[in-house]
């Protein structure tokens, strides 16, 4: 490193006064409440009602024009509290069928355990209802193509529910990098860990489960018969039988988001780490996951790195974002906003010359400042940053887009094919951690690709003679 000199001190004391920052606060464009003519109004379904399910029921009542009319789910317990929530005329099965059965019903938000979306999802369209189904959209790469199909051959509406897809502050961050703000991309970190019992899907078990008011053939469905243990049922995301790990509850969020952003329909190698760290009750999930990622070079966007991390025993107490990094800045987006940093850098490179002559030192220095002038010209800092509106729900804003989409037929924001290239490098994921090796996928033709390599291994060295 070059010497410092008083001059070079306050030239560097001065670059912090130099600093210059924005905030703007975004703004939604949403339609204004209207009353609802009677041919635009929409009944609803949901199947699955646990904590998502009834979570994205409530925020599409908000909708003007919406009335739930069904609910499915194979604990008894949960459609006693949907009628309590919305009414004693709401019909409740244990059999989703019977839903979809029903003429009355337009569309269904389906928020089963994942095992289950592809077969329901295909199943409602299939029976004229449009579908609103969680993340991620399968639970098997095997099963995407199909649900694709049925959505069109089938003409219904279908929405994957990672709904920082409609996020204003997603949509600001896709403008930002579109227009250049950080220069050419070259690589994104991403994250989102977890710091509690409920983070780590720990969930209340009902002290009533029980097989008289628990369907649980119906639950395991395709999964491995196995005797009544309420455990799985409640807290299935623990089980890889019944759930996609984090790479299916959280990897998914950041590939959606980051897809939204770049226009990118997805990586061609994928490498995963982790394992079980902490949470060691029983579960085969993987609590902490590290995952890299290739993306290469298209009309939409250069080629870039992304790395992935969740750590459900995050002693900071838990937090989720995206950096973009760029030639020219750093594009962070977090829970509240989007913000652009970037600071200029040093017009000249430095030199490390004090292990020469001095004869040398003296060459060296008068060729360089020759080279490079020295100047008083102080560096600068910069931050602009995009800030949602108190109270702003993407939850809302995408659950709006489907119903949009719903009585209008346009297209949604995060379709079938959409909802495949998100789910399965997520689900590639948990590929590479369990086989131990690299997987080449495919994204614009949504298969998986052969030539994926074994990770290497440790090998005890030979001992010297």
């Amino acid at each position: 490193m070059k010497r410092s000199s008083r001059r070079e001190f306050l030239k560097a004391a001065a670059v912090g006064s130099m600093a210059t920052s924005f905030t703007t606060v975004l703004r939604a464009q949403t339609r204004p409440p209207h009353e609802v003519p009677p041919n635009e109004r929409i009944q609803i379904a949901l199947i699955g009602a646990g904590g998502q399910g009834m979570s994205d029921t409530r925020t599409a009542l908000r909708v003007p024009g919406i009335e739930l009319t069904a609910v499915a789910d194979i604990y008894d317990g949960r459609l006693t509290r949907s009628k309590e929530l919305w009414g004693a005329q709401i019909f409740t099965t244990r059999d989703y069928r019977e839903v979809l059965a029903r003429p009355e019903v337009d569309a269904v938000i389906i928020a089963t355990p994942d095992h289950w979306h592809s077969r329901i999802a295909i199943d409602a369209m299939k029976a004229g209802k449009d579908v609103y189904v969680e993340k991620p959209m399968v639970q098997r790469i095997d099963e995407g193509l199909s649900v694709v199909d049925a959505a069109g051959q089938t003409n219904r509406i279908l929405e994957v529910g990672s709904q920082r897809v409609s996020s204003i502050i997603y949509a600001k961050a896709r403008d930002l990098l579109k227009a250049g703000s950080i220069g050419e991309l070259f690589l994104v970190e991403a994250w989102w860990n977890r710091n509690s019992a409920l983070g780590a899907w720990q969930y209340t078990i009902p002290a009533d489960a029980s097989p008289a008011n628990i369907d649980w053939d119906r639950f395991l469905g395709h999964a491995p018969k196995r005797a009544f243990e309420p455990v799985r049922l409640f807290r299935w995301r623990n089980y890889d039988d019944y759930g996609t790990g984090v790479a299916g509850d959280l990897f998914v969020h950041l590939f959606s988001g980051l897809h939204a952003v770049t226009g990118s329909h997805g990586p061609t190698r994928i490498v995963t780490t982790g394992g079980l760290r902490y949470w060691k009750d029983g579960r085969d999930a993987a609590d902490v996951m590290l995952g890299l990622y290739n993306y290469p070079k298209n009309e939409r966007h250069p080629e870039f790195n992304l790395s992935l991390k969740v750590n459900f025993a995050d002693h900071s107490g838990g937090e989720e974002g995206f950096r973009f990094l760029g030639t020219e800045g750093v594009m962070t987006i977090l829970r509240d906003g989007v913000s652009i940093t970037k600071r200029t850098r040093d017009k000249e490179p430095g030199y490390t010359i004090d292990t020469f002559p001095k004869a040398a030192q003296e060459t060296f220095l008068k060729e360089y400042r020759q080279k490079y002038p020295a100047s008083e010209e102080m560096g600068t800092a910069s931050e602009e940053r995009y800030m949602a509106p108190r109270g702003y729900s993407d939850q809302d804003h995408h659950l709006r887009n489907f119903i949009e989409a719903v009585r209008t037929r346009k297209a949604v924001v995060e379709d079938a094919v959409f909802g495949l290239r998100a789910a399965a490098p997520a689900l590639l994921s948990n590929t590479s951690l369990r086989e131990g090796r690299a997987v080449s996928w495919n994204p614009d033709a949504m298969r998986i690709e052969s030539g994926g390599t074994a990770l290497p291994s440790l090998q005890p060295a030979a001992k010297r003679s």
